[in-house]
C-alpha cells in the first residue's frame, strides 16, 4: 500500500516539524555562534528566513559580548544604585532623669515671731544663724515622648544653731532672759511633687509650664541648754505651687538650664491651712550652667533662691494662740550630676 506509506512519512515529517526547534532558536539558547558564517545559497530551515550576518564594530558592546538578558542577573549600573535608607530610630515612651545636688545654705535673713505679743526673733543676730549649713537635694523625673515631664523631689532642710540671748526674748508666752544659752532648731524639710508640658519639639531644648504640690513637715523648736525651757511648733500641710522649668543648649555639650516653682494666696485650703487669716507664699528660683560630661551623663553648678513663709493667726495650741509670722530667704549652691536614659 504504497500511498498509505507516503500518507504516513508526510504525517511524521509534519509531526516531527511541529516538535523539534528550529535551527534559530537552538542558536539562540547556546548563546552567540561563534562559527564561520554558512556558505552561500546554503539552503535555511524550511519556513525560515535567510539569516544575513553581520561584524559588530570594535569596542561595540556586541564585540564584547552580549548585554544579558532581561531579568538576569549582573552588576551593571549598581554604583548608580541608591543605597537602602535605614529606618528611623523610635525612642522609648518614657525617658528617666535622675538628679542630685549637694552644696552650701547661706541664710540671707530669717524672722519669726510666735504668739500675739511675742518677740519677733532675728535668726541670724539672735541665734546664730550665721554660718554655711549642708544643702542637698534629690530629684527624679519621667518624662513621656519628651512633653510631659513629672517630677518626684526631696529636699532635707534642718539647721540648728546656738546663742546667748542678748536680751529677754518672749516665744509663745515664755521668756527667756537675756544671758540665757539657746539652742533653736529650724527644720523645714519638704517632699514636692510635680508636672509640666514642654512646649518646644527640639529634643535638645525645653521649656516647660505646669502645676505642682508640695508637702512641707515643719518642726521649729527652742530649748535652754539647761532644760527649764522649751517650746516647739510643728506643722504637716500641703502647698500649691505653679511651676516653669527649661533647658537651652550653648554648644560644645554645654547648656543653661532654670527651674521656677512659686505660689502666693491668702486663700483657705489654698495656702496650705483651713485658716484665711494666713497669708502664705513660696519661691524656689534657680538657674544652672551645665556640661553634657559624657553620654546619658551631665554635670552642673546650680545658684537657687529659697523663700517664702506665712503670717496670721492659724490654729491654737496649749501654748499658744496660733500666731505666727515667719519669713525666711535661704541662698543655696551646689554642685550636681544627673544621669539621664536619653541620650
Amino acid at each position: 500500500m504504497p500511498s498509505t506509506r507516503s500518507s504516513l512519512r508526510v504525517l511524521a515529517a509534519l509531526l516531527a516539524f511541529a516538535v523539534l526547534p528550529s535551527p534559530r532558536a537552538l542558536a539562540q539558547e547556546a548563546g552567540p555562534a561563534t562559527s564561520e558564517p554558512p556558505p552561500e545559497g546554503a539552503a535555511e530551515s524550511p519556513g525560515e528566513a535567510p539569516s544575513v550576518a553581520t561584524e559588530a564594530p570594535a569596542g561595540s558592546p556586541a564585540a564584547e559580548g552580549a548585554a544579558p538578558a532581561a531579568g538576569a542577573s549582573a552588576d551593571v549600573g549598581t554604583a548608580d544604585a541608591p543605597e537602602p535608607v535605614a529606618a528611623p530610630v523610635r525612642e522609648d515612651e518614657f525617658g528617666i532623669r535622675a538628679t542630685a545636688e549637694i552644696g552650701f545654705t547661706a541664710v540671707l535673713a530669717h524672722e519669726i515671731t510666735l504668739s500675739t505679743g511675742g518677740t519677733r526673733l532675728d535668726y541670724v543676730t539672735d541665734l546664730n544663724q550665721n554660718n554655711l549649713y549642708l544643702f542637698l537635694r534629690l530629684q527624679v523625673d519621667v518624662d513621656i515622648w519628651r512633653q510631659h515631664l513629672i517630677t518626684f523631689l526631696y529636699q532635707p532642710l534642718d539647721i540648728t544653731s546656738t546663742a546667748t540671748a542678748t536680751r529677754d526674748l518672749t516665744i509663745d508666752g515664755l521668756v527667756y532672759p537675756a544671758g540665757e544659752p539657746i539652742q533653736a532648731r529650724y527644720g523645714f524639710p519638704f517632699f514636692r511633687f510635680g508636672w509640666a508640658f514642654d512646649v518646644l519639639e527640639g529634643r535638645d531644648e525645653e521649656l516647660a509650664f505646669g502645676l505642682g504640690l508640695q508637702l512641707r513637715n515643719a518642726t521649729i523648736e527652742f530649748r535652754s541648754l539647761d532644760g527649764d525651757r522649751f517650746r516647739t511648733r510643728t506643722d504637716v500641710g500641703p502647698v500649691p505651687l505653679l511651676r516653669a522649668r527649661g533647658r537651652f543648649g550653648l554648644g560644645n555639650g554645654w547648656f543653661f538650664g532654670f527651674e521656677a516653682d512659686g505660689w502666693w494666696s491668702p486663700i483657705p485650703g489654698l495656702n496650705g491651712t483651713d485658716n484665711g487669716l494666713v497669708e502664705g507664699a513660696i519661691a524656689d528660683l534657680s538657674v544652672r550652667l551645665g556640661w553634657r560630661v559624657v553620654p546619658h551623663v551631665d554635670g552642673f553648678l546650680n545658684v537657687r533662691y529659697l523663700g517664702g513663709g506665712a503670717d496670721g493667726t492659724g490654729d491654737p495650741t496649749p501654748t499658744s494662740d496660733g500666731f505666727q509670722a515667719n519669713w525666711l530667704h535661704f541662698l543655696n549652691i551646689s554642685l550636681g550630676a544627673t544621669i539621664d536614659s536619653r541620650p
